[in-house]
């Protein structure tokens, strides 16, 4: 629909009976219950502040202060482009004006080019083009976005680290101060709050201290009704057993579903800055069930959820606690040498790593790798960079003074990512409308955050995020220089086409750093919705093309790309099969009757 068929006009003139409150005593009363709910909510975050713990979130506002303050000096320092700013702004709001005054007048307005597109979602209410105050908020908001947007893109001078932070924060601030975000700003929030008289802001402050609470003084921001969802009963119900474990892991075996199943097993590597049963979350969606059926024996690294005991964590103890002792529990229960190992993201990061170290140490019991949206050269990390500089790095050690980084701190983190999708619609949502959010699997999983063990959360930032260590050769792991040009073994290498944590240009450049054959597949959708794709959905596609090359750009890569419509777990399935071959053996039990079985899968470290 044209912005000039829905704006606003003197014959629909707005009207003003829905914002109006219709029971003055029902509303004092709740805006009372509002006001105590807010206090404890003010109390929820105030005392842990109080005792001096350490609860502030990902940004320091000090870096913000300072990035920005970078982009505000270009402008302020020359007279003239200062006036150019402050002019092209000023200009901006004279054209809303004149647009608003011809409306009254009944006069055709001009096209309007910084009107938000009408996906927008925040501004889907009729009124926000009928209604000539609401009309005149969406269009200064959007002016201000795409003016502040403008003084960073056009501010010179700035390394790219400062250039790409000021662009995150500015993306951050506007998101923040859309007048969607505001009761007496939003039409709808504005008649919902008066129809209730108030109720929907008494639900929602009671909510917001119930989450900051729950948060130890951060919010715990809810995205998914909790209490429809618990591990082991109606997510991650895969069967199998625990049948290993140390102080960093579980190690889970799962149960046959077919009489006879591949000879070479498969080892997980989940990431551990969230739970592996992402891979497993509903018997719809699970990843792990599905291997199963197709005759695999699949074993999964099960993280601990970290705490004091296990500060000084390395990576090194990651790869030798966790991967090779994997691999010694795959011998033990099935007396096979030969696996095929499969890792997710940063737990992918640590099987490139633990490859190259393994390579060192002469075990070759990893035949073939699949990374999935996995970076191993960093130089294209995406905004997860704008947390990671040395100030940060000593704020984030700081912050971890107990052994470990807090959970709600990394889940932060990630949904400042996409702010505009995973906070503030829930903020409005929660809050303001005082409605629980509906049920859904993987925001639930999505919010079941994990500690960093200190050791090991520093180790990673620095020689990944931000001196790229390992795609250079210059990462040590003990005693062993890690070279990923020695990994010559065959790599399935999946990146998502929308990946906002491992882009797809990041987790193509990775490809390079291996010295064995890598198939590079590119799928639909992003992190999390684009691996987790089964085949019986019929969603999205994948593109395949050539092997990864030098001279070979990624946009050349894309040129020779061929799509194939669904999901690409048949495409890695086949090529499993190119590696470990046909041969089948009998079903095996989990542990073999080698390994007596610890406890029931998905096992405890899980739910910790």
């Amino acid at each position: 629909m044209s912005e000039s068929a829905t704006r606003p006009s003197r014959d629909d003139a707005p009207d003003f009976a829905p914002y109006a409150v219709r029971d003055p005593e029902a509303f004092a009363r709740n805006m009372a219950h509002m006001l105590e709910h807010l206090g404890k909510a003010a109390s929820a975050w105030v005392e842990p502040r109080e005792r001096g713990e350490a609860v502030d979130g990902p940004v320091s506002y000090g870096d913000v202060v300072s990035t920005l303050s970078r982009v505000a000096e270009y402008w302020l320092n020359d007279p003239v482009r200062a006036l150019e700013a402050q002019t092209g702004l000023m200009a901006g709001f004279f054209n809303i004006w004149m647009r608003s005054l011809q409306t009254v007048s009944a006069e055709p307005p001009p096209p309007v080019a910084t009107v938000p597109a009408p996906a927008d979602k925040r501004f889907a209410d009729e009124e926000w083009r009928r209604n000539l105050f609401f009309n005149f908020l969406r269009e200064a908001y959007t002016l201000i976005t795409q003016w502040a947007q403008g003084l960073v893109d056009r501010a010179e001078g700035l390394d790219p680290h400062t250039r790409q932070k000021a662009v995150f924060y500015v993306r951050q601030i506007t998101n923040a101060i859309s007048p969607s975000n505001f009761v007496l700003t939003n039409p709808e929030l504005f008649r919902e709050t008066v129809a209730e008289n108030g109720a929907n802001l008494a639900r929602g402050m009671k909510m917001l201290a119930e989450d900051l609470a729950k948060g130890a003084g951060t919010l715990k921001l809810r995205q998914s009704d909790a209490s429809r969802f618990r591990v082991g009963d109606n997510l991650a119900t895969t069967p199998g057993k625990v049948v290993a474990q140390n102080d960093l892991c579980q190690i889970v075996q799962y149960a046959p579903s077919t009489e006879t199943v591949y000879r070479r097993p498969i080892l997980i590597s989940p990431p551990w800055i969230n739970k592996f049963y992402i891979l497993d979350l509903t018997p719809e969606k699970s990843l792990i069930r599905w291997l199963v059926e197709q005759g695999r024996t699949v074993f999964v690294v099960s993280w601990v959820n970290p705490d004091e005991r296990h500060a000084a964590k390395d990576w090194q103890a990651y790869v030798e606690e966790g991967l090779v002792f994997g691999l010694d529990t795959v011998r033990e229960a099935t007396g096979e040498s030969e696996v095929d190992a499969v890792g997710y993201c940063v737990g992918g990061t640590l099987l490139a790593a633990g490859l190259a170290y393994l390579k060192a140490k002469g075990d070759g019991r990893i035949r073939s790798a699949t990374l999935l949206t996995t970076q191993v050269d960093f130089r294209h990390a995406g905004d997860l960079k704008v947390f990671v500089d040395e100030e940060q790095l000593a704020e984030i050690e700081k912050a971890m003074s107990r052994g470990y980084l807090d959970g709600t701190k990394m889940a932060t983190a990630f949904n400042l990512l996409r702010s505009g999708e995973l906070i503030w619609p829930y903020f409005v949502n929660n809050y303001l409308k005082g409605r629980e959010p509906l049920p859904f699997d993987l925001l639930f999983w999505n919010a079941d955050a994990t500690r960093m063990a200190k050791a090991n959360h520093l180790f990673y930032l620095r020689n990944c995020y931000l001196e790229n260590r390992l795609s250079r050769g210059r990462m040590r792991l003990g005693d062993v220089d890690i070279d990923l040009s020695t990994v010559d073994i065959p790599i399935y290498n999946l990146a998502t086409r929308e990946d906002h944590i491992a882009p797809a240009l990041s987790v193509y450049e990775g490809s390079g750093s291996f010295g064995g054959p890598v198939r590079f597949v590119v799928t639909g959708s992003g992190h999390i919705a684009g691996v987790v794709n089964p085949p019986a959905r019929g969603k999205y596609q994948f593109w395949t093309g050539p092997q990864p090359r030098d001279g070979l750009s990624f946009d050349a890569w894309w040129q020779e790309a061929a799509e194939t419509k669904g999901s690409w777990w048949p495409d890695w399935e086949a090529w499993l099969r190119e590696q470990s071959g046909e041969e089948r053996v009998s079903a095996r039990e989990p542990g073999g009757g080698r390994l007596a079985p610890i406890e029931d899968a998905p096992g405890s470290y899980v739910r910790g």
